[in-house]
């Protein structure tokens, strides 16, 4: 789930406790399609087309990784549990919640049941001017105008005024920014790498990511495991220290904090698992003395998941050399993680199981593990 596409819904009620409506829409937005990044004023407006009360309008923008399709068939679903009932006319009509797709990235789009950019988005000014807010450079794609200048144009002359009364977002709900630095830890296919990347799209985080890939021993280590076991950890070590401490010394000015999918000490985890005893003691005293100059995490997170389905994980992502990792290897590794948190006083730690969880193909799990971070 990178959130790679920007969607611009517009939000209108006018039946019931019409801020209320609004909010819940916005509530069920973030839950079901994506981030909320911006809430735009609200405005009183007059109903257009057709005798009622008058609306509050207003419009968002939302990152989300789903395609176009999916999105119109949740705001389509949020409005029905909303309580929305659609006259078979066609014609307007009052109602709890309207929910429309204005623009999704810059493309074009006519389907039977989707046209975008909006058809009359720049007929209405109910529309263009909380939009105009939020979407200041925005070209549309078809008419080439920026969204202050098809208002300035706009041809309806509808009275829209702004009311005093703004929207929470339910994004700001996790302040992961109190920290300056966050670690996230599992077993091999937990997902540490997936979370680590979503946390740092969703909150202008720094990502470090281990560079396990560039190293030319992990292949050989599981194929060959008592021969590579020494150079495969020393190597690791020392590619750890190297990259943390130049990216923790790194400043920049431009992220709110830093977020890594890997902890040093798994350095001495893995090599308790891997090396004979006396191989094991000679590391121990190389990994200490790198260990007390190392920055430490302010918050490190574990990712539970049990062997089961670390095994379907790391089968489903299909690297060659992990095909034959067995179990015993896997359920090693855990009892090493929890025996160090269980014993650790220095670091805050939050162990979360998520053996029962998909946060990369769930929006609904992935606000579960952000719920769980942020108790």
């Amino acid at each position: 789930m990178t959130q790679s596409n920007t969607v611009y819904i517009s939000l209108g009620s006018n039946q019931g406790d019409r801020i209320k409506h609004l909010q819940d829409a916005v509530d069920f937005i973030y839950k079901r399609i994506g981030k909320v990044q911006m809430i735009a004023k609200v405005y009183n407006t007059p109903a257009l087309g057709f005798d009622g009360a008058d609306f509050l309008n207003t419009c968002l923008i939302v990152k989300t990784d789903y395609p176009v399709e999916t999105v119109l068939y949740d705001l389509l679903r949020i409005e029905t549990e909303m309580g929305r009932v659609r006259s078979e006319s066609g014609t307007y009509e009052s109602r709890k919640i309207d929910l429309d797709i204005l623009l999704y990235d810059d493309l074009v789009i006519h389907t039977k049941t989707l046209t975008v950019p909006h058809p009359q988005m720049a007929k209405r000014r109910f529309v263009l001017q909380p939009l105009s807010e939020i979407a200041l450079k925005i070209k549309h794609p078809t008419l080439y105008k920026t969204i202050p200048e098809l208002l300035e144009i706009c041809e309806d002359a509808s009275v829209v005024e702004p009311i005093n009364v703004w929207l929470k977002n339910p994004s700001k709900q996790y302040n992961l920014s109190n920290y300056n630095y966050i670690a996230i830890e599992g077993n091999i296919g937990a997902g540490k790498t997936s979370l680590a990347t979503m946390i740092s799209n969703d909150f202008n985080a720094k990502l470090i990511l281990e560079r396990f890939a560039d190293n030319a021993f992990l292949p050989k280590f599981y194929e060959d495991a008592k021969r590579y076991a020494f150079t495969l950890e020393m190597s690791f070590l020392a590619d750890r220290y190297q990259q943390i401490s130049d990216d923790l010394s790194q400043l920049d000015l431009f992220k709110d904090f830093i977020v890594s999918d890997y902890d040093i000490y798994k350095s001495l985890i893995f090599s308790k698992i891997t090396l004979p005893e006396d191989e094991f003691n000679l590391y121990r005293r190389l990994f200490h003395l790198m260990y007390k100059d190392i920055a430490k995490p302010e918050l490190y997170i574990y990712l539970y998941q049990n062997t089961q389905r670390l095994q379907e994980n790391i089968k489903k992502r299909g690297r060659d050399y992990e095909q034959n990792i067995e179990d015993d290897y896997l359920d090693k590794i855990n009892a090493g993680y929890l025996n160090f948190l269980k014993n650790q006083e220095e670091l805050k730690v939050k162990i979360i199981d998520i053996s029962n969880r998909d946060f990369v193909n769930s929006r609904e799990d992935y606000l579960w593990v952000l719920n769980e971070i942020a108790q």
